[in-house]
């Protein structure tokens, strides 16, 4: 009886030893396929971050959470940190899930998830937190600016983390700043610059600071400011007829742009005051005359003024008589080119007459040469000059009759008619 019980006790042990080795073989297997799961989280300042930690396999080992100074945040499902923006969302033997609100800059970091198994296994997940830009400010317009005048706007935000983006734009049009970043603790304060030299065309310009960032996405900070600019006036007078004309109604306006406005504008004619108040009315910038004549002929000027300078224009009227008007004018174009023809013909046989009286004088002389040797005088000689022989006779009767009109001559003047030039010309005469 003793015996059987002893084989009973050394067969109880040796299952046990078995079982115990089998169940500690298991156990080693199981924790071997064990690893915790964690993902990096991004979020932006102000908000929640949920921290997860899974495993696939678990039997019934803890897991826990710890922060970046490796202070246990929770242990299972039981919260070991005293902070009141830290909150368990989900605790199970294969999840571990907490949650961060209201996060800040200073949460940053690198957190831990542990396996409780032997050995301990851990996995690391990163926490980012994006710092949120503060709405920019322009500064650099104190005071009204000065055509001519160096003016320098500068847009600042801080707090971003990443440095935030600043970009200008004059009006609906992108214009470059200078940029200039600095570290703040962990965020960034960021400034752009930009320099004119602003003109009159700057007045009423609106500038805007545009600040993007990843943590504001599509709808960015900005701020506008519109810049003032003060300038001396410009004048210019526009009148209401192109042709003035007896009896109409005619206006003219004094178109005047300055900064401050010039207000009232003053209106003269001829350096003098408006000489009919009645026909010559004044209302805010514009002349009227309400029924011209000829007596309203002469030179009226707009002069505006501001604390800047002054600034004037003119304009000299004249008034037409609308009957002369209605009577039909040449036409110039016409006129111009029958002018032209005319000149150009008259050009033309003055160029051929010339040829003509230059080729017959080289002939005559020719002539007067030849018939030289043998004439006992020029007379004889050019009548007898070669060419001329088939009409001498004729040329003989013209020449008498021409001689014979030389005795009709004055006596003051019997010795021109003898001398040879007069005798040449008559010569020409017959020829």
């Amino acid at each position: 009886m003793m015996l059987h019980q002893h084989l009973l006790f050394v067969l109880y042990s040796f299952s046990g030893i078995v079982i115990k080795e089998a169940a500690t073989k298991n156990k080693v297997k199981g924790s071997q396929a064990q690893f915790p799961i964690t993902q990096n989280v991004t979020v932006v300042e102000g908000s929640t971050a949920n921290m997860t930690c899974r495993v696939d396999y678990n039997d019934n080992t803890s897991l826990q959470w710890s922060n970046p100074a490796q202070q246990t945040l929770f242990f299972g499902d039981k919260k070991a940190l005293r902070d009141n923006r830290i909150e368990l969302v989900r605790a199970s033997w294969k999840e571990l899930t907490i949650s961060i609100s209201d996060v800040t800059l200073s949460d940053e970091g690198q957190y831990t998830c542990s396996l409780f198994t032997m050995p301990v296994k851990t996995t690391k997940a990163f926490l980012t937190v994006l710092g949120v830009p503060a709405k920019p400010e322009i500064t650099g317009l104190s005071r009204p600016a000065q055509e001519g005048e160096d003016v320098t706007l500068t847009c600042t935000t801080s707090g971003s983390k990443p440095a935030a983006d600043i970009r200008w734009f004059r009006n609906d049009k992108e214009v470059q700043g200078q940029k200039e970043v600095n570290a703040i603790g962990r965020s960034f304060s960021v400034r752009s610059t930009i320099q004119l030299k602003v003109d009159r065309t700057d007045d009423g310009a609106a500038y805007t600071c545009v600040v993007e960032h990843i943590a504001l996405g599509t709808l960015p900070h900005q701020v506008t400011e519109v810049l003032e600019v003060h300038y001396p006036p410009q004048v210019e007078i526009v009148r209401s007829v192109i042709v003035p004309q007896e009896g109409q109604y005619f206006k003219l306006e004094c178109v005047s742009k300055g900064n401050p406005l010039p207000e009232p504008v003053l209106w003269t004619k001829d350096g003098g005051e408006l000489p009919d108040v009645e026909r010559m009315i004044v209302e805010g910038r514009d002349l009227i005359i309400t029924t011209l004549n000829k007596t309203d002929n002469g030179t009226y000027r707009c002069e505006a003024s501001n604390n800047l300078g002054t600034n004037r224009d003119e304009f000299t009227l004249y008034v037409y008589d609308p009957n002369a008007l209605m009577q039909p004018s040449p036409d110039h174009a016409l006129i111009g080119g029958v002018v032209a023809v005319v000149v150009f013909i008259t050009l033309c046989f003055i160029i051929v007459l010339g040829r003509y009286l230059a080729r017959h004088k080289g002939t005559y002389l020719t002539n007067e040469a030849k018939g030289a040797e043998d004439a006992p005088d020029a007379d004889t000689a050019i009548i007898n000059a070669e060419g001329n022989h088939a009409h001498a006779e004729e040329k003989k009767e013209y020449y008498q009759g021409a001689a014979r009109n030389v005795v009709h001559l004055k006596s003051e003047n019997l010795g021109f008619a003898n001398n040879y030039a007069l005798r040449q010309e008559y010569v020409r005469c017959i020829m």
